[in-house]
């Protein structure tokens, strides 16, 4: 039997490809990354040097074939440095960020190969192509003018600079960011300060300490300013106390402080944008999606914020009225969650550790989660323990249609740890393509705190809606069926990637779906008929609170982003990044004491690490069309395999081989409407 030197630079024998996660060791990173850049290098010097006339195949096909391997170290070791990192593995990371950086800018500015691709652009009118080939051309062509194919000689040597010191300050603020979150977790000692938590969050707390060798409980920061446990601790001091250090990641001085780290990065990005000839970064991003300009973008935003805040001051009156009968203090920040579950003007409200009890994650999982994509695409989920993830907490199921076609793998990475960052997100390891004949593997992350052994994981609503949204992206990946690799699964624009996620949302009320997973862990009962009935009506109850927070974040995102060339802060200035956000905010109509953003800058991971930057507004504009479409649902008999299959058809098929507007119009058979959004979101 053949000795594999290096797992990564060898065909897995595993179903699907899965990678053989049991024989990578760290050092197999680097030479894998060397080995399949060179690779990709040599193919592309191949295509470029071509003397004969660019078709097609000798371009095109060939361009899709050439960095087939690389893709697949790189997805790998991402996994690896977002869901189970260490020093070695950010070293890695650190070393090679600037490498990839270049690698890329090497292919994309290559004149030759432009030069190519231009001309097959420029005779898409006389070449029979189909309708997915011409527009793996026109994406090809606009992407190398955006990176900036089309610069003169210098103007291309800059851009190159620029990138890669981009790349490695995103990689640096994430890595810092994760480590000032993992010093910041909340250590606890007197059972009282736990107050309100029920036995599967403190027993997730307990845990939590015990694997840093503390005693009490640990509570752990989730990625967004919120965090869970706000909702139900009743020590008003333990609740200031965790909302603090929230919002202290990244702005404390020391080493771990990120302010002067995104400030350089807004700088260097506008001027990177003038470079283009883009009056900002924003602009730059918004040109190759469906808003088409950030002027678009700041109209919707604009369109929500008056009613979101006019909720918000409602919302506030009612939690005011509250914590008066009750004698407690003046409200805070921290108390919002808490309160708006226990409203005197709502005495019906549901209590979430209640709720909690009948949300189990297993049942969540197998009889919500796959219920659902059983019902509407026929799917069967199995378990594979004889596969081996990542990390002992990963699970890796089979899928295949309801014939037993095998549609590829899904893992679900659940737990929060230490060596993940925070937030939930799905990834592909290996994606679907008629050219390679691959088949795809998917990885769905969380971050629930993971309870003591043999203790059940109950989950919040919130943290179960979570789980249903990342699994829309996870369906996007396994179901999505294209020829080229490029346009596979979730490589669509970006603000229409989370339109699949949200309208996966809806199953989690849906009837159909919540009375085959709602059941008490204890007794075996189903959720009483009224808590599902009110957790229904209260969908969008927070609707003032949830959508101003996460206004405010978008518009912190475009204000960043819309700073022209040459007039950022200097990011030595540290105390510039407070003075901004506040003046964003303030002239947007978005600053509110009791409302922070999701997101504040120095924790903003999505946008200055995570490929959202100029681009978190992609939620809110998704959702245009995809409560639309959550509405098309529900008119029609909500999770039917005639629904699915028509969204399986019009959405998730064809990946990123049309415009995204094409695949909404032909759904709907017409233009998305902003209506649904409003009622949705109680905004009306």
């Amino acid at each position: 039997m053949d000795v594999v030197t290096n797992p990564l630079l060898e065909p897995s024998p595993l179903p699907y490809g899965l990678p053989l996660f049991a024989l990578i060791r760290h050092d197999h990173y680097p030479e894998a990354l060397e080995a399949t850049m060179a690779e990709q290098r040599a193919a592309v010097e191949a295509i470029a040097g071509d003397l004969d006339e660019p078709t097609f195949a000798n371009t095109m096909l060939a361009l899709e074939r050439s960095g087939l391997a690389l893709d697949h170290v790189l997805a790998v070791f991402e996994n690896a440095s977002s869901a189970d990192t260490d020093a070695e593995i950010e070293a890695i990371d650190a070393r090679f960020a600037p490498l990839l950086a270049a690698h890329r800018d090497a292919i994309l500015l290559d004149q030759r190969l432009f030069a190519r691709v231009r001309s097959l652009y420029d005779r898409l009118d006389e070449l029979d192509l189909a309708s997915d080939e011409q527009y793996l051309v026109e994406r090809a062509h606009h992407d190398a003018v955006l990176a900036g194919a089309a610069l003169d000689e210098p103007g291309r040597v800059r851009l190159g600079e620029l990138n890669q010191r981009l790349s490695v300050l995103t990689t640096s603020f994430q890595q810092h960011l994760l480590a000032d979150t993992n010093d910041l977790a909340l250590h606890l000692a007197d059972r009282e300060d736990i107050a309100g938590l029920d036995e599967g969050g403190a027993s997730a707390a307990r845990e939590a300490a015990a694997s840093r060798g503390l005693d009490g409980w640990l509570l752990t920061l989730v990625l967004p300013t919120g965090q869970p446990a706000l909702a139900t601790l009743s020590n008003p001091a333990t609740r200031e106390a965790l909302l603090a250090a929230s919002r202290a990641r990244g702005c404390r001085g020391g080493e771990h402080d990120t302010r002067s780290t995104l400030l350089e990065i807004v700088g260097l990005r506008a001027e990177r944008a003038a470079l283009l000839g883009f009056a900002s970064h924003a602009a730059a991003v918004t040109a190759g999606q469906t808003a088409g300009s950030p002027e678009a973008v700041a109209d919707l935003l604009a369109e929500l914020t008056a009613p979101a805040m006019r909720n918000v001051e409602r919302e506030r009156e009612q939690l005011a009225a509250a914590a008066a009968s009750t004698g407690s203090r003046e409200i805070a920040a921290s108390d919002w969650a808490f309160l708006a579950d226990r409203s005197a003007a709502e005495p019906d409200a549901l209590d979430p550790a209640e709720v909690r009890q009948y949300l189990e994650f297993e049942r969540v999982l197998v009889d919500g989660v796959f219920h659902a994509a059983t019902l509407l695409y026929g799917l069967r989920f199995h378990a594979r323990p004889d596969l081996i993830g990542y990390h002992p907490d990963t699970r890796v199921y089979e899928v295949f249609e309801h014939d037993g076609e095998p549609v590829g793998l899904y893992l679900l990475d659940a737990y929060t740890r230490d060596s993940k960052r925070g937030g939930a997100w799905m990834s592909s390891l290996l994606e679907q393509s008629g050219l390679t004949g691959r088949l795809p593997v998917v990885v769905n992350n969380l971050n629930i705190p993971k309870p003591a052994p043999g203790e059940p994981t109950l989950l919040t609503f919130d943290e179960a809606g979570t789980l249903f949204h990342e699994f829309g992206h996870a369906l996007h990946g396994l179901l999505a069926r294209v020829r080229f690799p490029s346009q596979a699964g979730t490589r669509v624009f970006r603000d229409f990637v989370e339109l699949p996620s949200q309208v996966n949302e809806l199953w989690l009320l849906r009837p159909e779906v919540m009375a085959s997973f709602a059941v008490h862990h204890g007794t075996g009962e189903r959720m009483p008929q009224h808590f599902q009935d009110r957790l229904r009506e209260t969908a969008g109850i927070e609707s003032g609170f949830s959508t101003a927070e996460y206004l405010a974040a978008a518009a912190l995102d475009q204000a960043w982003h819309r700073v022209p060339a040459g007039s950022s802060a200097d990011p030595s200035d540290l105390d510039a990044v407070a003075a901004f956000e506040h003046e964003a905010l303030e002239v947007v109509g978005l600053s509110h004491p009791l409302v922070p953003p999701r997101y504040a800058s120095t924790y903003f991971a999505h946008v200055f690490a995570g490929g959202y930057d100029a681009g978190y507004y992609s939620y809110i504009w998704s959702e245009v069309p995809g409560a639309d479409i959550m509405a098309w649902f529900e008119a029609n008999g909500g999770a039917t395999r005639a629904n699915g299959d028509r969204f399986r058809r019009e959405i998730l098929g064809p990946g990123g081989s049309r415009d995204p507007r094409d695949s909404i119009r032909a759904l709907l058979g017409r233009e998305a409407s902003i209506e649904p959004l409003l009622a949705r979101r109680g905004l009306g």
